[in-house]
């Protein structure tokens, strides 16, 4: 089963995530304690996360449900295919933050998944072994409309949370496509200019090679400037009220489909 919560152990060394948009997070912090644990997936089967790349604030008409996996190993081996002779690349279970490795499960081919992954290009798949995972199952999901400048959470069709937002600038846009979130951290002054919470997302800016030393990580996070929500002035980043984002991180698993809208 996968927990409900983030790693509740801080990260395991000094490391300082940079979320595009000045989201900088310091070394140390501990996620949120969190709501209790999701159900897990049930054996052998995997529900498809829906491809969430037409939507416009519509409804389905079916409540849609995600799975998340889980690395259970210390590396995860990704392939291009199910079978391949060997592995394209392999990720690092935790994190360089100290939160867990996730994916978000697209699809399930007897022992494969196809994941989507968290690196560069944006919207990068491939496939791994269930047997390396544990699998778990929500039904949140998060849409940024960019225009709007609105985030709003749902749990299946019931809107749970909606936001004003600020996004990024005409020359630092923050990336359309569908993302997930893939870590949370908190930050270590609730009142910076990131607020209490950040999640880091598994997208990356489209214009920006790197960020305060590391790549230019999208990210979710609190602000200490309320006035610019609404309006675009980040390098990337979405920022939201700080009541909204210690909501969310009260709220919401790890894994959470977010559809970045224009």
């Amino acid at each position: 089963m996968l927990a409900a919560g983030n790693s509740r152990r801080p990260a395991r060394r000094a490391v300082a995530l940079a979320l595009l948009g000045a989201c900088v997070v310091a070394s140390g912090c501990s996620p949120a304690k969190r709501s209790p644990g999701l159900p897990a997936a049930p054996p052998g089967t995997t529900a498809a996360t829906p491809d969430w790349s037409s939507l416009r604030e519509k409804r389905p008409a079916t409540p849609a449900v995600s799975t998340v996996a889980q690395a259970r190993v210390r590396r995860v081996a990704v392939y291009a295919a199910p079978g391949a002779p060997a592995p394209a690349r392999a990720l690092a279970n935790p994190q360089p933050s100290g939160a867990p490795l996730v994916f978000l499960v697209r699809q399930r081919r007897a022992a494969w998944l196809q994941v989507l992954l968290p690196v560069r290009p944006n919207g990068s798949t491939g496939w791994i072994r269930a047997g390396e995972v544990r699998l778990a199952q929500h039904d949140y999901r998060i849409v940024v409309a960019l225009k709007a400048h609105q985030l709003t959470v749902y749990r299946g069709n019931r809107v749970v949370e909606r936001e004003p937002i600020a996004v990024g600038k005409r020359d630092t846009p923050t990336p359309g496509g569908l993302y997930y979130t893939k870590e949370l951290l908190r930050a270590p002054d609730p009142t910076g200019p990131y607020g209490p919470y950040a999640y880091g997302l598994s997208g990356f800016s489209n214009v920006l090679r790197s960020f305060a030393g590391s790549d230019a990580v999208i990210g979710i996070h609190g602000t200490n400037d309320p006035g610019a929500l609404g309006h675009d002035v980040s390098h990337g980043c979405i920022r939201m009220s700080n009541a909204g984002i210690t909501k969310l991180a009260k709220l919401l698993p790890l894994g959470v489909p977010v559809q970045i809208v224009a």
